[in-house]
């Protein structure tokens, strides 16, 4: 597959979740639950791999548990195992790599940009961050990396992580089981999905530009 393809085919992927998600379960059934589970994993844990569509997903997810078609308790569970463990593993490839992260240049493999923002966010509010993030695309796969690269200590990662992923994916799941069905909702999953990955990310990039200018007047 080209470049070219590949790219046309996640942003397909990413805008028509709902209906990808659904022939995935109608062909294989439960292995459902694996896709979704190593979905969230990738996108929390490897901060290459930002662009996977994990809020728009999670709404998706909580519809099809509305109509029956996957099961509610065992959705929540599995992916907030695998949020937590996703970001564990973040925090841990940060730690491993420490202050070296600054002097990286950016890449096909590491996006410097969405790094600094993570980072200039995680210095104005603190491990608040990670709770926050979760719910803001690009941010919410940097914020762990950033994280492990401060040396925040395990055991206030940990409480952090396991907060905003219970909220993450209880939350959004949730809602979409409850409003994801709506007639005007379905018309409109296209617009909802565009919503869910731009607003985040522009509070996100409100929020790092902030921090950034508050740092430059300090300095001055």
């Amino acid at each position: 597959m080209q470049p070219m393809e590949i790219i046309t085919f996640l942003i397909d992927f990413i805008l028509h979740v709902d209906r990808h998600l659904e022939t995935f379960v109608t062909n294989y059934g439960t292995w459902v639950y694996a896709l979704l589970f190593l979905i969230i994993f990738v996108e929390t844990g490897l901060v290459v791999m930002p662009f996977l569509p994990g809020d728009s997903l999670l709404f998706v997810v909580g519809a099809m548990c509305g109509v029956g078609l996957m099961d509610y308790s065992l959705s929540v569970t599995l992916l907030f195992i695998a949020a937590v463990a996703g970001n564990q593993t973040n925090y841990t490839i940060g730690r491993f790599f420490g202050p070296k992260v600054f002097a990286w240049e950016d890449s096909k493999f590491f996006n410097r940009r969405a790094f600094d923002q993570a980072h200039a966010f995680y210095e104005r509010y603190g491990g608040v961050t990670l709770i926050a993030a979760r719910f803001m695309p690009f941010a919410r796969t940097f914020a762990p990396f950033v994280a492990g690269v401060a040396q925040m200590t395990r055991r206030k990662f940990t409480l952090y992580d396991i907060t905003g992923g219970a909220l993450w994916v209880g939350g959004i799941i949730t809602v979409g089981y409850f409003f994801g069905n709506f007639p005007w909702v379905k018309a409109n999953l296209d617009k909802i999905i565009w919503a869910m990955i731009f607003i985040p990310g522009a509070l996100t990039l409100y929020g790092s530009w902030k921090a950034s200018r508050s740092a430059q007047v300090k300095a001055d």
